[in-house]
């Protein structure tokens, strides 16, 4: 897949339709236009989209933004196809071929699925259409959603491996405040790390036809540059907006890193893989993964939650109850309760286990 010239655009329901609900065709036009200028160019495009609840209620008969889920899957099964008519319509008009894929979170969390779907998108690229992915709304329930596809987005980018992630949003970038509301707000043009200061800077949701608001859009950009891709947030609404972007002079904020692209492995367990439970563990434990690039043993472990078994997932938090990474486990629950805290000698005196480490560094994944 191409990794020095590959872009993945994605566009909010905010931009493509109105606030009442229903497609604004001309946008979308406007939007395959830009996307088209950077085709010609040789570029590979990727498009991350949504819309489809926001383009099929009214179609269906709602008379405002459904909030019951069977009633927003339907309003999407409607308009995802109304979506699909609209954007192969705008970009046939400049030669290009667009192509669905419709994506969920457990897609993502199965590692042959994942790569079936990174096949796919190799392909489609390879023969210059422009694939476009939506969540499969009419599939996805509950604690499974992406709640918006920004994150989506974030994760495709990862998948492609792309050179970098634009997320098109009302507002011209992030700002120290809220500039609708406080004039003196400063708009930040870089940001070389994501603290937990930046991360306090984004605010809720901007719009009644989307569900994404800048917080999620800083995780999505988190995600991005944890695997070295380099991510803008901002505006494109001008011919030739979506070209300033994607050189480095856009209407918004840069999302810089100096971090390489992660393996499809890594990624999969950092991003894609959901977590069946935790384990805490002290200082010294959390010096050893970060910095010291070492597994974790029994004795930095002084607690854990949930009911884990060897081979699943968990998260790693610090003393301060703080997500440091994620890695496999190579004990159950159990056995880790059992032996937090103690030295390797004491842990062979108590349990048969088929490695000492917790979870060994080679399946493990910092998301520091």
């Amino acid at each position: 897949m191409p990794d020095n010239n590959l872009i993945v655009v994605k566009i909010g329901s905010s931009s493509l339709t109105s606030e009442e609900g229903g497609l604004n065709r001309e946008r979308i036009a406007f939007f395959a236009e830009e996307l088209a200028s950077l085709h010609a160019e040789g570029r590979g495009v990727v498009l991350v989209t949504s819309g489809a609840v926001a383009a099929g209620f009214r179609q269906i008969g709602y008379n405002a933004r459904p909030k019951a889920l069977h009633e927003k899957q339907a309003a999407a099964a409607v308009g995802q196809a109304l979506l699909m008519q609209a954007y192969q319509e705008a970009f046939g008009r400049h030669g290009i071929v667009a192509a669905q894929l419709l994506l969920t979170r457990a897609d993502f969390s199965n590692r042959k699925r994942i790569n079936n779907a990174m096949m796919t998108m190799e392909e489609l690229l390879r023969l210059r259409t422009v694939p476009i992915i939506n969540e499969n709304d009419t599939v996805s329930t509950g604690e499974l959603k992406f709640g918006d596809n920004d994150n989506l987005s974030a994760l495709v980018a990862n998948m492609c491996k792309a050179e970098q992630l634009i997320i098109i949003t009302d507002m011209d970038g992030l700002y120290t405040d809220d500039p609708r509301r406080n004039p003196e707000a400063v708009k930040i043009d870089r940001v070389d790390q994501i603290t937990g200061d930046i991360v306090r800077l984004a605010g809720g949701a901007g719009s009644s036809v989307g569900t994404g608001g800048m917080r999620s859009k800083i995780e999505a950009a988190r995600i991005a540059t944890r695997g070295g891709i380099r991510t803008f947030i901002g505006r494109v609404l001008d011919a030739g907006d979506l070209r300033l972007a994607a050189e480095g002079c856009g209407k918004g904020t840069y999302f810089d890193t100096a971090l390489n692209s992660l393996p499809m492995k890594k990624q999969w367990l950092g991003f894609h893989s959901l977590p069946q439970g935790s384990i805490t563990v002290d200082a010294g434990a959390e010096r050893a993964l970060l910095i010291g690039g070492k597994s974790l043993l029994p004795v930095g472990v002084t607690g854990l939650d949930g009911d884990f078994h060897p081979g699943d997932v968990v998260e790693v938090r610090n003393a301060e109850g703080e997500t440091i990474g994620r890695g496999v486990v190579n004990y159950a629950a159990w056995q880790v309760k059992a032996v937090a805290g103690l030295s390797t000698d004491e842990i062979r005196d108590r349990i048969d286990v088929h490695r000492i480490e917790v979870i060994h560094r080679d399946e493990w994944v910092s998301l520091r």
